[in-house]
């Protein structure tokens, strides 16, 4: 029996397969494959497609469950904690787009309508190739990244209304009043419930049926609640894509979430493979042969335009113009949401066919070519920065966003370079130990938040010299980099050694392979996330084995001496054998006398009879930098004592347990 769809499926995968791993060889998203394969196999194209219809049914199963996904992965704790970036930041470039690109397109002599509907269009980018990039650069955590995805998130959302705003400008409600309060109204019920389910219903239900330890019964129940809220809320008069976004929202709240999330992206990935193709198949290239210079002028001026006001919107958030230009960059295309938006406006009547195939046109070139822009954003921006017009422009905002040290006689204290885990943690450390220290930031709201908390921290770009002068560089004793940003990193070394050759400087890194360029530098020592972890567990093992410290330690400096070279190459790791000791249970720890240790403060050892009651014997005592290795059995125990003993490890714990 012939089955048309089943071949169309075939040569779609096939077609994609080989151009996305032609595209993956040159370290492109699989997004820009799909896109190609749609381009390449559609009507317009080859024709190899005859189920047209099928396959658009395919893609928004898509569709659904990437909002799905989506949904899941936000949480509405996390829409809270982000809530200034995303709602202040996004509601600024969204805003601003639409008014910009309306303004543009009305005074074009079209409808007020379709001039609103058109900005809604391009207010929107694109989530899943801009993160897929991110991702892939390893910047997801840098401030541009991070700024980029709070502007993604607003958008998937603002994306919903806009899909129920589109009836109302078309002029398809009679009273629009009347037609606002009823959306509004749905609107307030949808989140009720919303609220109602993500904490009352689902979490007893994804409970229940996680007890049955059915995976194929967890799978089933996920992709039907999906679906369900999805008809529900297309049944209430809203949108297929509202509900899957709320139905994931719903699912995030409990703690089976990443589970879930973790069986629907596979399913997520094909399906959206079949979105992206079938966005490709519906570019005419005849008609973007005949305006082709005029299609890649549009796309041009939307990258001007649309990044300067992401830029603008960025800055308003008290970034820097460096941050707030590459993340204009980075979100200057046209969206996945916004091919989901034009069908709307093609069955209202608010987009002709000529002006969707130029805007299908202007947006699969500009998603095209987003990977090159992001790639090259940072080298434009500090050339365009550097420019003689910009140096001028830019000397005020300089300094008002930084600030400065109130107290002129800092000295000898520690500087740290990045607010993250790393940074915040060694913060709270030095803090600890009544080390002083100061810490510069790039992210404005992380600095308000701990400005509050009473944190000695300032606002600014440490990679400008200014911002390291401000801060008595040359009167610190140590610097540590604890950023994110690999090249932010190399240059914020070479500042830093401007202003003082002797200190100390130590570096946080990802990769290993960083290690050599960072010291050539300058720096004093480099740590790489990418082994320390191991060094922190093969330490924690050899000692559960009762392997010598000494023998660890040593053990530990060769593999840091060598830049971890032992981790890297294990052909060559040297095969070690260490004899059997005669006594495996004979172990020597330190312990200290707490304030807690009365039973011990004030007695004699002789007394205390140490070695008859718990099996450990004292042999050296540490008091105020002072050590007692010949010991008296009339000598006393004294709060703050290190003692150090030997004696079976379970003999210890008990007295360790004795002494806490």
């Amino acid at each position: 029996m012939h089955f048309p769809l089943l071949q169309d499926i075939l040569i779609l995968l096939g077609f994609s397969v080989v151009i996305v791993f032609l595209l993956q060889r040159l370290k492109l998203p699989s997004i820009l494959g799909f896109l190609i394969t749609g381009i390449v196999i559609g009507p317009y194209g080859l024709g190899l497609i005859a189920a047209e219809e099928q396959i658009e049914v395919l893609s928004e199963i898509g569709i659904i469950l990437l909002l799905f996904v989506i949904g899941m992965e936000l949480s509405i704790k996390q829409l809270a904690s982000i809530k200034k970036t995303v709602f202040i930041g996004g509601s600024l470039q969204v805003g601003i787009t639409i008014l910009v690109t309306g303004a543009a397109y009305f005074l074009l002599g079209n409808s007020l309508a379709e001039a609103t509907f058109v900005g809604f269009l391009f207010s929107l980018s694109s989530t899943a190739i801009v993160l897929s990039v991110f991702q892939d650069r390893n910047e997801i955590n840098t401030p541009q990244g991070k700024n980029a995805l709070a502007i993604l998130i607003f958008q998937d959302i603002i994306v919903v209304p806009m899909m129920l705003f589109t009836p109302i400008i078309a002029g398809e409600s009679s009273n629009v009043t009347q037609s606002v309060l009823m959306l509004l109204l749905k609107s307030a019920v949808v989140v009720i419930i919303t609220i109602v389910s993500a904490k009352y219903l689902v979490p007893k239900l994804m409970h229940a049926i996680a007890k049955t330890r059915s995976k194929d019964l967890f799978l089933l129940t996920t992709i039907t609640i999906c679906f369900a809220v999805a008809f529900l809320t297309s049944a209430a008069g809203l949108s297929l894509a509202l509900g899957a976004f709320l139905a994931g929202l719903i699912i995030s709240e409990s703690e089976y979430s990443h589970q879930a999330t973790s069986i629907i992206l596979p399913f997520r990935e094909l399906f959206t493979s079949f979105f992206f193709i079938s966005i490709g198949m519906l570019l005419n290239l005849s008609f973007f042969g005949e305006h082709v210079l005029f299609i890649l002028l549009i796309v041009f001026g939307v990258l001007i335009v649309k990044s300067t006001i992401i830029a603008i919107a960025i800055r308003i958030l008290k970034y820097s113009p460096k941050t707030a230009l590459i993340t204009g960059f980075s979100l200057f295309q046209v969206g996945e949401f916004a091919f989901i938006l034009s069908k709307v406006g093609i069955e209202y009547g608010l987009l002709s066919n000529a002006t969707n195939q130029y805007f299908l046109a202007v947006s699969i070139v500009s998603m095209l070519i987003t990977p090159f822009v992001i790639m090259f954003a940072e080298s434009i921006t500090d050339k365009f920065l550097h420019s003689k017009i910009m140096q001028k422009i830019s000397k005020v905002p300089q300094a008002v966003e930084t600030a400065h040290i109130e107290d002129d006689s800092l000295k000898n204290h520690l500087v740290i370079i990045g607010f993250g885990i790393n940074g915040s943690n060694l913060a709270r450390a030095a803090h600890y130990s009544n080390i002083p220290y100061v810490v510069v930031e790039f992210n404005a709201e992380t600095v308000q938040r701990e400005k509050a908390k009473g944190i000695p921290i300032i606002f600014g770009d440490a990679t400008k010299e200014h911002i390291l002068s401000t801060i008595n560089l040359d009167k610190a004793r140590a610097v540590v980099i604890a950023i994110s940003d690999d090249k932010a990193t190399k240059t914020v070394v070479g500042n830093v050694r401007l202003f003082s050759k002797s200190i100390f400087l130590l570096v946080r890194t990802r990769y290993v392979k960083e290690i050599s360029e960072l010291l050539a530098l300058g720096a004093d020592e480099v740590i790489p996330e990418e082994f320390e972890t191991s060094v922190e567990i093969f330490s924690r093992v050899l000692h559960n084995f009762l392997v010598p410290e000494d023998d660890i330690q040593h053990f530990t400096e060769i593999i840091r001496a060598d830049n971890y070279e032992l981790f890297q190459n294990t052909t060559k790791l040297p095969k070690t054998f260490k004899p059997r000791t005669k006594f495996p249970d004979f172990n020597i720890t330190c312990l200290r006398v707490n304030k807690d240790s009365g039973k011990l403060i004030g007695e004699s050892l002789e007394d205390l009879s140490l070695r008859a009651k718990y099996g450990v014997n004292i042999l050296a005592i540490k008091r105020k930098g002072d050590t007692l290795d010949h010991i008296e059995p009339t000598e006393k125990l004294h709060q703050n004592d290190l003692l150090f003993l030997n004696g079976k490890p379970e003999n210890i714990e008990k007295f360790h347990r004795l002494i806490q």
